[in-house]
């Protein structure tokens, strides 16, 4: 049986407790302070239209060691194509990101209320965009959730070529600059491990996060050269 959250507390099942697809719970609800909690313990949501809301914590989990990524040849190219911007249309790249189905689903799992949930915690200063931008017109971009010094990856969009991947690629550099740790890709993807990402287990990924997230990073997110 897979336990159902008390709207009325914050607290979570240890993710080690999860089912084999994955599933630590169900239900509760989106509000800032225990989503702030899911991500402390290595938990995120994901759940599809007219579902309750299902919490995971994936074994193997995908995550990116910043010195392991990738930047091809065609990719450092293209980066110089675009301009970019830290949380500038955080609310249109969440949106942009809602119209695209990233998981195997039958529609996408970024509903109305998670957008909302999140640009909520966007305004906290605890979620952030990175935007690729071509003549002045938002054409790619990424969002996440910063846990200490974790970047946890949501989503990403792209309407032109490498848009995406030059927006995480900028955002790789920064992260590196300002000291972060890893970047927690969540659930394993081709593509993400194109770009250098890699599988590890829950017993480690939930002992990399112990180590960083209460490491807290003070920084104005802002494009440096």
């Amino acid at each position: 049986m897979i336990p159902q959250l008390n709207k009325y507390t914050l607290d979570f099942p240890s993710p080690t407790l999860a089912n084999e697809d994955g599933i630590v719970a169900w239900g509760g609800d989106l509000n800032p302070t225990r989503l702030i909690k899911a991500y402390q313990n290595g938990i995120f949501p994901w759940y599809a239209k007219d579902e309750p809301i299902l919490w995971w914590s994936t074994n193997p989990r995908l995550i990116m060691e910043l010195d392991d990524f990738k930047l091809s040849k065609s990719l450092k190219k293209s980066i110089k194509k675009f301009t970019y911007q830290f949380d500038t249309n955080f609310r249109d790249v969440i949106v942009r990101c809602s119209s695209i189905d990233r998981r195997d689903q039958n529609g996408t799992w970024i509903q109305n209320e998670v957008i909302d949930a999140y640009t909520e915690l966007h305004a906290m200063g605890i979620a952030h965009s990175i935007e690729s931008y071509l003549d002045g017109k938002l054409v790619g971009g990424l969002y996440g959730v910063v846990v200490g010094s974790l970047f946890c990856g949501e989503s990403m969009f792209a309407d032109v070529s490498d848009a995406s991947k030059a927006a995480y690629a900028t955002l790789i550099k920064h992260l590196k600059k300002w000291g972060y740790s890893f970047i927690d890709c969540q659930v394993p993807t081709p593509h993400l491990k194109s770009l250098g990402a890699k599988e590890i287990t829950r017993e480690e990924y939930l002992h990399k996060l112990e180590k960083v997230r209460y490491n807290y990073k003070e920084h104005i997110w802002k494009i440096e050269e």
